[in-house]
């Protein structure tokens, strides 16, 4: 279906059994995030809670909560948009098949946004933000958020709706020296849309102006997370994913969209910011306190029934999971088709995305040499580092595989084939001092850190043990060797309180034949290789390469860094990391009443 509403999406899921309602009251405080979280975990549908406390209005999340369902949302049109896609990497496609490229074309015609003829429609009510379900998701969040926001601007140097922006950057309602009703707080990071606006409108000295729309058709949430090159409106994206153009209005110079369930309007004059946060992120962490822009409140709107979207973000895998399943599906070969040599890349969600990517690349410059080494792929790896949000990575592994067997998404497998070939001496790049995800507090302070670049090709050189070596039971200081995947064991110190404990490791290594290729020190080894994503998650958001990698035998040679023998990840959590998001027992506990005995959706009440 092309929905025009987030009502008429949310009864066509439950239509087909992909939703359930709550009736009974719920608490906006911790109670509807904790429900959330629990139905996601068990692979449920879709919910409505129509009983906020607090709130005379409706609210929904988990609409995206698995991929299926996701597809099943955008069905009659899906296939159009992936068609679309490859024909901008492919345009002679179109040229020799035009009957059956047609209704692509006609579907692109939804891309153009449309003007509501009449200035100012009778839509919305007038209302205020403490009218709003305020949902609080974390016992240490600051305040409510909006986790399914649009947030629109246009760009002061050439406004309009087809140079705008539509990102999704988290808003604060409530909470630390915001006003109530008359201000809140605009999180976002480094390389958004926005960000760009922002530093336009502020050479002007003038303030800039935003709209923050939540619901409407989900077209217009996937939008607000589509990777779209800089100066394409999001909105046209919206339009043919949707099936239906995207209709907007304006009212006091600020851009209404039609469809929206609510509207926040408000302007972000030059230099003004105030705390926001903490909030519970999608690293699994909470994301601490920082000065960010505040938005000074114009106007509040709400449609008549109006129901607000939501989501709940921590470890992943959470719901926003599926938006990027749902875009690599739609891009498919994208990115690999704008960097010459890349077959394929995965930004691993179990390790927050940013903080670590696998990529297979080509290996073409030198066919004629017999000694097989990393050349190309270092040239891609530069590239994927200086394209757009994949810039943000902190670990990059990239390799070559002749065979195209290996697949960057079969993590385990890919890392068994990347640490029989890496060359520790020669194969391990550093770039420090630069900039990493504002989300991983794993650096020297905001947005600030180190990136590593794994690049191996060539032979396999080394098999990969499978047992946890005895000489791994015998360290001073340490203790309990987990094996995390052939090659890798999780290892913990007895005592937390020395800075110096990876090098009395080195150093007891040093007298050893230990031929593990990674040692990751953490705090827990039992959980940290219990799964696969509990040692990517530890390993990953935990480390910043420049401060936290050594190596048995390690030189420096002309500023380059190796080591002779195994790698040493120090994984601990650190004084100046952000604490880990937990649940609340005593709201677990209250929201048991929802569920049957044995944990399924039978029991919530409908």
């Amino acid at each position: 279906m092309h929905y025009s509403s987030l009502e008429e999406c949310l009864l066509d899921l439950e239509k087909n059994n992909h939703l359930i309602r709550v009736k009974e009251e719920v608490d906006p405080y911790l109670e509807m995030a904790a429900i959330h979280l629990r139905v996601f975990e068990a692979g449920g549908p879709a919910i409505l809670f129509e009983n906020v406390k607090g709130s005379k209005f409706r609210a929904a999340s988990n609409i995206f909560g698995t991929i299926e369902r996701s597809k099943f949302i955008f069905r009659k049109t899906f296939s159009q948009v992936q068609k679309l896609i490859e024909l901008k990497g492919n345009p002679i496609e179109s040229i020799k098949h035009p009957i059956d490229n047609f209704t692509i074309g006609l579907a692109a015609l939804k891309a153009l946004p449309l003007k509501n003829p009449i200035s100012k429609p009778i839509l919305y009510e007038e209302i205020k933000i403490s009218d709003l379900p305020l949902i609080h998701h974390w016992q240490n969040d600051g305040g409510a958020f909006v986790t399914l926001p649009q947030v629109y601007t246009e760009d002061i140097d050439a406004p309009g709706i087809m140079k705008s922006n539509l990102g999704m950057y988290r808003i604060q309602l409530t909470g630390n020296d915001y006003e109530l009703n008359k201000e809140i707080g605009l999180h976002y990071q480094l390389h958004r849309g926005i960000g760009v606006h922002q530093t336009k409108a502020n050479k002007k000295g003038v303030p800039l102006k935003v709209s923050c729309f939540v619901g409407g058709p989900p077209s217009h949430s996937l939008a607000a997370v589509m990777p779209l090159p800089e100066g394409i409106s999001e909105m046209t994206f919206a339009g043919v994913i949707g099936g239906r153009r995207f209709r907007y209005f304006y009212d006091d110079g600020f851009c209404i969209s039609c469809d929206a369930d609510f509207v926040i309007t408000g302007e972000v004059y030059p230099n003004e910011n105030k705390p926001e946060g903490p909030f519970g992120d999608h690293l699994g962490y909470y994301s601490l306190q920082h000065q960010f822009p505040v938005m000074k409140v114009h106007k509040v709107y709400a449609k008549k029934n109006a129901i607000w979207a939501f989501t709940v973000v921590g470890r992943p895998p959470q719901e926003d999971t599926s938006f990027g399943n749902l875009i690599h599906e739609l891009t498919g070969d994208a990115i690999p088709q704008e960097i010459p040599g890349l077959k394929e890349v995965n930004a691993v969600d179990a390790a927050g995305v940013h903080p670590l990517l696998l990529a297979i690349g080509s290996e073409r410059y030198t066919p004629y040499s017999q000694t097989k080494q990393p050349a190309e792929l270092l040239t891609i790896a530069n590239h994927i580092l200086g394209t757009g949000q994949l810039s943000l990575a902190k670990f990059l592994f990239i390799t070559a595989d002749e065979t195209n067997q290996l697949s960057t998404h079969n993590i385990q497998v890919y890392f068994e084939y990347v640490l029989e070939r890496i060359d520790f001496t020669r194969d391990i790049h550093f770039y420090t001092k630069t900039t990493i995800d504002t989300l991983d507090y794993s650096g020297d302070g905001l947005n600030t850190g180190s990136k590593v670049v794994f690049a191996a090709y060539g032979e396999k050189k080394r098999d990969l043990c499978r047992e946890i070596p005895a000489e791994m039971q015998q360290l001073q200081g340490f203790e309990n060797a987990q094996l995390c995947m052939p090659g890798i064991v999780a290892i913990q110190v007895k005592s937390q309180n020395s800075k110096t404990i990876t090098k009395e490791l080195i150093k007891e290594l040093s007298t050893t034949n230990c031929q593990l290729s990674i040692i990751v020190v953490c705090d827990d080894a039992s959980f940290t290789a219990a799964t696969l994503n509990n040692f990517l998650w530890v390993t990953f958001t935990r480390c910043n390469p420049a401060n936290d990698i050594y190596g048995v035998d390690e030189f420096i040679e002309n500023k380059h860094w190796g080591c002779k023998g195994s790698l040493i990840i120090d994984a601990r959590i650190k004084p100046h990391h952000a604490p880990p998001v937990e649940k609340n027992a005593e709201v677990e506990k209250r929201i048991d009443k929802l569920f049957a005995k044995d944990g399924s959706l039978a029991g919530i009440k409908s």
